[in-house]
């Protein structure tokens, strides 16, 4: 039951925890329709060296050597670097050389860009642990605080992150919906 690097053969059941947490954020990601198409695209953005979703930039808890929750992490003065694969695979598929991604981080802070636990160890603290280990991170790197992106209407994750000190200082638009923007400094 450890928290460990994220590795590329995690990307089967990193993709699967991805997209229940991404839901349309991951057919924008990914340019794909139906879920068949996405997983195997966010398969291969997670098992990639490069990119937002790359394993690098994640963290998983294992329980009995199962995926059993994942957390994407990163600098938010690294977002335009992390998004060239994305932005790469986007443009050729819309044939859109000026398509952009929506802007969730900002430059001095470290972003939870997903976290993500099987509702198979749902209610065991797997989320809170890996947002302490994303929080811990952020202190490694140098960062002061740590923020996320929750949708408006997801009142259980808000909840969690109220109770762990994150406080809302913004509303942002991520694919079309209202997102609370929350920041805790570490």
């Amino acid at each position: 039951m450890t928290i460990r690097q994220a590795l590329p053969q995690d990307a089967v059941p990193a993709a699967r925890l991805l997209y229940d947490a991404l839901h349309d954020v991951a057919h924008q990601l990914t340019g794909e329709e139906n879920e068949q198409d996405v997983l195997p695209v966010l398969e291969q953005y997670f098992a990639a060296e490069d990119g937002r979703l790359s394993h690098r930039q994640a963290l998983v808890k294992e329980v009995d050597g199962e995926v059993a929750g994942v957390i994407v992490v990163y600098g938010g003065d690294e977002i335009a670097k992390l998004d060239q694969p994305i932005l790469g695979r986007l443009r050729r598929l819309t044939n859109d050389p000026s398509l952009k991604l929506d802007k969730e981080s900002d430059e001095d802070e470290y972003y939870i860009d997903t976290l993500s636990v099987s509702p198979r160890f749902g209610g065991r603290g797997i989320g809170t642990e890996l947002i302490r280990a994303a929080e811990e991170r952020a202190r490694e790197r140098g960062y002061h605080k740590n923020a996320m992106a929750v949708v408006t209407d997801n009142t259980r994750a808000y909840a969690l992150y109220q109770r762990l000190g994150y406080e809302v200082d913004k509303e942002i638009m991520i694919n079309g919906h209202v997102y609370y923007h929350m920041v805790k400094h570490v």
